[in-house]
């Protein structure tokens, strides 16, 4: 069964959490809350940062995850690699996935830019799979873009 969710309401909760915070910190630890609340059927909603050419765990809401991901390396990696999103279906599946979690079945991960280069990567989860829908990457695709222009990423 695929997901009805309203991107609408998701993106003005963003709007509203972010229009008078520009700490990034801040920003993106609201935000995981607000991805968490809004969609369901997840087990990881976060964010991995751009730290000297690998990712770093960043504002997250769920279980205790991988802390340093290189480029190249699971979804995350390939994500950050390739510079486009990763629609993951079926994780175990897809060549060098790193299991954080071993409940995840599912995965998208959304590249986010500042000034033309990579500074962090969306990543979510989800214990079941083929979670994340065409219509969800648009969503969330926005929703990074929302955030990309929200944040000081002066870090």
């Amino acid at each position: 069964m695929k997901h009805q969710t309203d991107y609408e309401l998701i993106l003005a909760q963003l709007k509203a959490l972010t229009e008078t915070e520009r700490d990034t910190v801040a920003n993106l630890s609201n935000a995981s809350a607000a991805l968490n609340m809004n969609l369901e059927d997840l087990n990881w909603v976060g964010f991995y940062l751009v730290r000297e050419n690998e990712l770093v765990l960043g504002p997250f809401q769920g279980k205790p995850a991988c802390i340093r991901i290189a480029y190249g390396k699971g979804v995350c990696g390939a994500a950050a690699a390739t510079d486009t999103t990763q629609l993951v279906p079926d994780v175990h599946a897809f060549p060098g996935h790193i299991a954080c979690d071993g409940a995840s079945n599912s995965e998208i991960v959304i590249p986010m830019h500042y000034q033309g280069r990579l500074v962090a990567v969306l990543d979510i989860d989800s214990p079941l799979p083929d979670r994340f829908s065409p219509e969800d990457q648009t969503g969330l695709e926005r929703c990074a873009e929302l955030l990309e222009r929200a944040c000081d990423w002066q870090l």
